[in-house]
């Protein structure tokens, strides 16, 4: 929290303080932390918002919370699983067919401590985190591509710097089963995906940021011991969802490169000082590769 507390004394409110009526976002994981408080924030300031969500009650209470809240009658749920790559593929192909989207929002993430597989065999944080943010992402890049001011931003976590990008063990098959380390990796493809796809769609604006550490439902169920040692120091919701929000509506955040890592509304390094985590490129054409024929394997099978 004093990481946000100093950095913002350099924010202007006014970069924030934007009507976006007319303006289509989604965010996935948005019935809690970071992502509900992003939701919350675009509401209040007149966007479309579109609620991606797993669990559909939890979904319909943060719904209600955030109308009642911002007055905002323009805010629409979609449950789905993002760790599923048919649903995301269903889910995306019928919002194409009825909807605009301005800004997609890829906040929904896991992690996992216990190596578990999801019903398609793939292991749960791999599915959710890196698959399904390729997923949710690549297949609306056509709704985003004819959008006036079109933007993507991942919410990833400074977690990935203690990570180099490794692309022969994607799912984590091999070797003792770190919960918080495949986390860490996931958060380090996201950051390698969006400096890909910013050299590939030079008309949409993408951005990767850190969050800080947040006080969440999330962090609390999957790293408790953290939790209880952090919980006096760590950041609220909204703070955290700050930047995803600068990112999402500012005028200032374009004006800056596509494909860069935000933290505190600065772009920051993607690697620490002498630190060996950086990849040469063939590897990161290779995670761009075999995403991409995981998810054509999964469309195929998708009805319609």
């Amino acid at each position: 929290r004093g990481g946000y507390e100093s950095a913002s004394k350099h924010f202007n409110p006014a970069d924030v303080e934007v009507d976006v009526a007319g303006r289509s976002f989604l965010v996935t994981g948005a019935n809690s932390g970071i992502g509900k408080a992003t939701a919350k924030e675009i509401a209040r300031r007149g966007g479309t918002v579109h609620l991606v969500c797993r669990n559909k009650d939890q979904a319909e209470v943060a719904k209600e919370e955030i109308v009642t809240e911002t007055g905002n009658q323009n805010i629409f749920l979609h449950i789905v699983d993002i760790s599923n790559p048919k649903e995301i593929w269903k889910f995306a192909e019928k919002f194409q067919d009825e909807h605009k989207l301005n800004v997609l929002i890829n906040n929904a993430g896991c992690m996992v401590n216990n190596r578990e597989l999801t019903e398609d065999g793939l292991e749960k944080n791999f599915a959710t985190n890196t698959l399904g943010t390729y997923i949710m992402t690549t297949a609306l890049l056509p709704l985003l591509e004819k959008a006036a001011d079109a933007r993507v931003i991942t919410v990833s976590s400074g977690g990935m710097l203690v990570q180099k990008l490794n692309v022969s063990d994607l799912q984590s098959g091999s070797g003792p089963f770190d919960g918080t380390m495949v986390y860490a990796q996931n958060k380090r493809q996201q950051v390698v995906l969006t400096e890909q796809w910013a050299k590939a769609h030079r008309n949409i604006h993408f951005s990767v940021m850190h969050p800080g550490w947040a006080d969440t439902p999330a962090v609390r169920s999957s790293m408790p011991d953290f939790y209880e040692r952090m919980k006096n120091s760590l950041r609220t919701e909204a703070q955290g969802a700050d930047t995803v929000l600068w990112l999402a509506v500012s005028a200032e955040a374009t004006k800056l490169p596509s494909g860069l890592f935000f933290q505190d509304r600065q772009p920051v390094a993607t690697h620490l000082p002498l630190a060996y985590t950086h990849s040469p490129p063939e590897d990161e054409e290779k995670l761009m590769e075999v995403l991409e024929e995981f998810s054509q394997k999964f469309k195929s099978v998708s009805p319609g």
